[in-house]
């Protein structure tokens, strides 16, 4: 039976859904306005008062907020509480420039601690589990946001953070982790060490929460049958709070958003144009709830769908799908569109472990696009003719999904770095701009 955290949110009538927004939608309008000069003139400019944003039916009136925007009002310049009212900062990984610094009162933290229980009671968590979160900590916000969501339950929380693997399998058989959350690449590299290691039959993992990158629905079941749980997906950014934005249920067809708290779109990436549920475009969010740092209209740049069919579950939140790429980090290579997980679901379709690298450099003025892939113990037995015959079938099944060549180049097991955090999937080395 599925068990929720807030059962009289998590399954309220849409109605009852929507007056919250509403409501909530007008009173952050106004918070920030009163609050944030950036704000302020952004409506200004388009002829936005408070008074005009009477609910979600006025959302389209407002302007979007991109990651740019955010950039330039670093560091303070969207903070919509004095200094003092605010207790942490989170910030984007990995950003060239200036990064994403986001501000939380302690009310906004015990908001995010709640969406990220009730995502880990969706995965069938309760108080008499151990929680072993492998996020990384400090600035980042994946080890935050599981580790009060744990709280949060009651659970016993191991906070590993990311890396040492040694010791996230000693404690894992230790004490008994049966709750993972890490990045699912992390997931991949800690079943491959497990099985290295002989201690498979120790490890007593029930469930997994694992997010932060994209992931294919092949390495989600080569993950559950190396580790032996049922792997859930979990979505959120910084800007908007972290992980616990939108999660999975036991349906695993889509992630419920936390609609009491965030307002979903999905717009024309080009255009701006909000599409119709059940259309593929990229992801809004207003976040509703938030007093330091409330975000209205950001662009995620995640491309998905939003579904609004009721879900067996009982949970009334629609659903978001797995992102299906980012309309920036999207590759284009040769005029053609690319994602890597394009590339993922040919090499787990062939049986190969998720551990590749792809290259894409300029030649003579030609794009070049290369995947290496690392083998399996057994594949690395074979003769080179077995191995040629091996990369041109992947050449052929790439050129399939992909409607474009690639060169395939298998190699050596272990040589593809391994990851302990966000896996480094792409080098671009062609110099565009």
């Amino acid at each position: 039976m599925e068990k929720y955290f807030a059962p009289e949110i998590e399954c309220a009538s849409r109605d009852q859904l929507r007056a919250w927004q509403d409501e909530r939608l007008v009173k952050t309008v106004h918070h920030v306005y009163d609050n944030v000069p950036y704000y302020r003139n952004l409506l200004k400019e388009k002829g936005i008062e408070p008074g005009d944003i009477k609910g979600v039916e006025d959302l389209h009136k407002l302007p979007f907020l991109t990651k740019d925007d955010l950039r330039e009002a670093y560091p303070t310049g969207l903070l919509a509480v004095p200094m003092r009212d605010a207790v942490r900062i989170q910030s984007t990984s990995g950003t060239t420039g200036k990064r994403v610094v986001a501000f939380y009162t302690q009310h906004d933290i015990d908001l995010w601690d709640e969406c990220c229980a009730r995502a880990l009671t969706a995965a069938g968590c309760t108080k008499d589990d151990v929680v072993q979160v492998s996020y990384g900590f400090g600035l980042f916000t994946g080890g935050a946001g599981l580790n009060g969501g744990s709280h949060k339950i009651g659970s016993l929380t191991l906070p590993m953070s990311s890396g040492n693997t040694d010791r996230q399998i000693q404690f894992m058989c230790d004490l008994g982790a049966t709750i993972l959350c890490c990045t699912p690449s992390y997931a991949a590299y800690l079943a491959e060490s497990i099985h290295e290691r002989g201690v498979r039959d120790q490890i007593k993992l029930k469930a997994g929460i694992f997010g932060a990158e994209a992931w294919t629905q092949e390495m989600r079941h080569d993950i559950e049958q190396q580790l032996g749980l049922k792997a859930y997906d979990i979505y959120g950014l910084t800007e908007i709070s972290g992980p616990g934005v939108a999660f999975e249920c036991s349906e695993q067809t889509g992630m419920h958003i936390n609609e009491d708290h965030f307002i979903a779109e999905i717009i024309n990436p080009k255009t701006g144009e909000v599409l119709p549920d059940g259309e593929k475009g990229e992801l809004v969010f207003t976040s509703i709830t938030k007093e330091a740092f409330p975000l209205l209209r950001y662009r995620t740049k995640d491309i998905c769908v939003i579904h609004n069919e009721p879900c067996s579950c009982g949970r009334t939140f629609r659903k978001m799908s797995k992102p299906m790429g980012r309309s920036d980090d999207m590759l284009i290579v040769k005029g053609v569109n690319v994602f890597p997980s394009q590339i993922e679901a040919v090499l787990i379709n062939k049986g190969y472990p998720a551990n590749y690298q792809i290259i894409v450099s300029r030649e003579h003025n030609s794009d070049v696009l290369e995947v290496n892939v690392e083998m399996t113990p057994e594949m690395f037995s074979d003769s080179l003719s077995a191995i040629s015959v091996k990369e041109k079938e992947l050449i052929d099944a790439m050129k399939a999904m992909l409607g474009i060549y690639a060169k395939v180049r298998l190699v050596a097991p272990k040589t593809i770095v391994r990851s302990e955090g966000k896996a480094v999937r792409v080098i671009d080395k062609r110099n565009l701009y």
